[in-house]
């Protein structure tokens, strides 16, 4: 993974676009689930913190022929206290600007965490689409988030729900310099 930045705004804006004109098609096909399977499991992180699944969102079957893992992360501004539920059910909203997105499979939403920060895990269709996407995210990201909060990990060749429930392959490969807020220890 290189440097982290977001894309050129035109490019992201126009990314942005092109997913919300797709994700207008899978849900008049009726593409896009919401299953109950993972709401409410705790995922627990490196660096000491944990936060709840509140949602998960899949396409299809939810898996990738090329997989990965994108973990994102950021920290809303101004948003404190009851503000916190009310962006959890504020979200659906936002599901138009990442599930048309060429590669996405699935994400799990998490709660903010003991830091009020929040992530989204996904399993994504290789990791150059993960990469794409992060990007363009992060200007959206940007609009709500604090300055400097916004970062990505993207896992080459892990399935999102094989890191979550057995980390020990991930951990074992991930450098000692990696940031701990991505690295999952166990999710329960």
């Amino acid at each position: 993974m290189g440097e982290q930045r977001p894309l050129a705004p035109g490019e992201a804006w126009r990314a942005v676009v092109s997913c919300f004109l797709a994700t207008s098609a899978l849900l008049a096909r009726r593409r896009i689930r919401l299953p109950k399977e993972r709401v409410g499991m705790r995922i627990h992180f490196a660096d000491g913190t944990s936060a709840r699944v509140y949602r998960e969102t899949r396409l299809g079957s939810g898996l990738a022929k090329d997989p990965c893992t994108l973990v994102v992360t950021f920290r809303l501004r101004l948003v404190r206290g009851p503000g916190h539920a009310l962006f959890r059910r504020e979200s659906l909203l936002n599901t138009p600007l990442f599930v048309g997105f060429p590669g996405f499979t699935s994400k799990l939403w998490l709660a903010h965490d003991e830091q009020g920060r929040y992530r989204g895990v996904y399993e994504w269709d290789d990791p150059q689409r993960a990469e794409h996407y992060a990007r363009s995210l992060w200007r959206v990201l940007a609009l709500v988030s604090a300055p400097s909060s916004i970062s990505y990990a993207i896992v080459p060749g892990v399935r999102r729900d094989d890191m979550i429930t057995a980390p020990g392959p991930v951990e074992a490969h991930a450098s000692p310099d990696a940031a701990a807020w991505w690295r999952v220890q166990a999710g329960m």
